[in-house]
């Protein structure tokens, strides 16, 4: 059967439909099934861990001279640049002949976190994707609309994938780490996945792990699988990882979906200690969470024949507490969704 013309965009460089031959640089999770469940309130904030003694492991503020990519010559990292946003412009999306995003455009504000709210299949998560490139790793998968971090497309001929997915993170909604490899190399795989030279490779891992929130349950055994943590400390580990190569975005697709409430908080405890330091866009079907942890909101909205689209986006208190649309307005209250 001959797929509809008019559900597919025109042939340019921007519509690709050829498989990435870039893969990820980690395992990859199919999307699956979503969780609705309100893991609970946000607990305190804890505090820096003790100084610590590791025996082999020589940690602490190294120096040494400048190397690209975030790091000196020694693995310290560098004096943060200016914070970067990433922007989408009248994105559109599809699988084979089927649109699932259209006229998407979202300003992700730099140093903040967006969350993006909406129910189950109005492709939020295929949003997120788009925006480290990823989307295209699907062999059917087609774009349209342009994504610029900072002032640079992305999706620009001269943009390498794997450039791009260094440059924008991701954590995925299942903890991926590397079962079989210890702690201190699942971190450190970030680095040697990326390219990156470190002679202070202890210290990258330190602060990695110190920065997700993990360093001070993990210290005395980092050389122990990652595959034995418990679910949320593999999702913080997960996090670590994306932390390592210094990224200038992190994406985050429901990374509490899976967890219990006690993981929960830790997660968005990290995730507020964070912002500020780069810019994250999360995705997530709890409404108590978007308010908790973001700065900025996007509703998307789908039907059976409509792609997904934002129906509203500004800041969160507003959309959940004096939305526009009254559509926002049902679904953060929970009437339908």
């Amino acid at each position: 059967m001959s797929e509809p013309a008019a559900q597919f965009p025109p042939a340019s460089p921007r519509h690709r439909r050829a498989h990435d031959s870039v893969p990820a640089p980690w395992p990859v999770p199919a999307p699956g099934p979503q969780s609705d469940a309100d893991p609970g309130p946000a607990g305190p904030s804890y505090g820096p861990p003790p100084a610590i003694d590791v025996g082999e492991y020589q940690y602490g503020p190294p120096r040494g001279d400048a190397s690209p990519r975030g790091y000196r010559g020694d693995g310290g990292l560098q004096q943060p640049g200016p914070l970067v946003g990433i922007e989408a412009r009248d994105v559109a999306a599809w699988f084979d002949d089927h649109k699932v995003l259209e006229g998407v455009s979202l300003k992700m504000e730099p140093g903040m976190v967006t969350a993006l709210i909406g129910p189950s299949g109005c492709g939020k998560s295929t949003f997120l994707r788009i925006l480290n490139r990823m989307h295209e790793l699907v062999r059917s998968a087609a774009l349209a609309g342009e994504v610029l971090l900072g002032d640079e497309d992305i999706y620009d001929a001269r943009q390498r994938p794997a450039d791009i997915r260094r440059r924008i993170g991701m954590v995925f909604q299942k903890p991926n780490p590397f079962p079989a490899m210890s702690i201190y190399d699942n971190v450190a795989s970030g680095l040697k996945l990326a390219g990156i030279r470190v002679s202070n490779k202890d210290y990258v891992v330190e602060t990695s792990l110190r920065r997700a929130g993990l360093w001070n349950e993990v210290y005395r055994r980092l050389r122990s699988p990652g595959g034995a943590l418990s679910g949320g400390q593999q999702q913080r580990l997960c996090i670590a990882r994306s932390l390592a190569v210094s990224p200038e975005v992190l994406l985050m697709d429901e990374p509490c979906s899976a967890l219990d409430p006690t993981s929960t908080r830790r997660i968005e405890e990290t995730i507020r200690e964070l912002a500020g330091q780069v810019t994250i866009v999360i995705v997530t079907h709890n409404m108590q969470q978007a308010q908790r942890v973001s700065t900025n909101c996007a509703f998307f909205l789908a039907s059976e024949n409509t792609p997904g689209y934002i129906v509203e986006s500004g800041p969160t208190r507003q959309l959940f507490e004096n939305p526009a649309d009254p559509r926002t307005a049902d679904y953060v209250h929970g009437r339908f969704g």
